[in-house]
């Protein structure tokens, strides 16, 4: 199918809350190279307390992203909470209470969570942040959408675009955040923040990608 049903799509945050879970240490080793050292620790305490509180309740995707978003901009700390509780917000307002999520629709939520972060910070493609994961993943799905691909190859596209432009940060210069007092120094490492874009894209993908399977058989 080219589609999901938005009221099955709470395997997606789980599988969303325990890619993080799992990647916890990994991301505070990476960031701890040319930051602070606690974005996994500060994005696992987000994506757990969502976890515990609604992983278990009948909550579609697109309410669960908005419940997400609100938990990791009001209850942890650093810059990440505005951040990805912008994209989240911004993704589940734009598909509001839609029955099924397509490759469109699901093309413009991702893009509004860009759209969002763009209002909230400078960073572009390029200075080394999550927005060089994100921004390619939204063009990965616009490329896709006009060339007329189906849901699942769309989101193969997305994840292979995330994880390219993820490894691009290792060769640039940190611009913002901690990282950026670096300056050249900073070059050779992966930025933190796209990290933890490229798993959590990763996460989403391979959610609709079993749910669209799911809804063949």
């Amino acid at each position: 199918m080219n589609y999901f049903i938005n009221k099955e799509g709470l395997p997606i945050l789980r599988r969303m809350v325990k890619a993080i879970q799992e990647n916890k240490s990994y991301l505070s080793d990476v960031d701890g190279l040319i930051g602070d050292g606690d974005h996994g620790m500060n994005m696992n305490k987000g994506f757990s307390l969502f976890g515990d509180r609604f992983a278990d309740q009948n909550i579609n995707f697109t309410n669960g992203l908005d419940e997400l978003g609100k938990v990791l901009l009001n209850e942890i700390g650093g810059s990440m909470g505005p951040i990805y509780g912008t994209i989240f917000m911004e993704m589940a307002e734009t598909a509001g209470d839609a029955e099924v999520i397509d490759l469109s629709l699901f093309s413009d939520m991702l893009s509004s969570g860009l759209e969002g972060l763009y209002d909230i910070v400078d960073a572009r493609v390029g200075d080394k942040t999550l927005v060089d994961t994100l921004a390619p993943a939204c063009d990965a799905l616009k490329d896709a959408l006009n060339e007329k691909k189906t849901f699942s190859d769309a989101i193969l596209d997305m994840k292979k675009a995330a994880i390219t432009g993820k490894e691009s940060t290792k060769a640039l210069a940190a611009k913002y955040g901690r990282s950026s007092r670096l300056g050249e120094r900073s070059r050779g490492v992966l930025d933190a923040g796209a990290v933890s874009c490229c798993i959590i894209l990763e996460a989403i993908a391979d959610g609709i990608i079993d749910l669209c399977k799911k809804d063949e058989t």
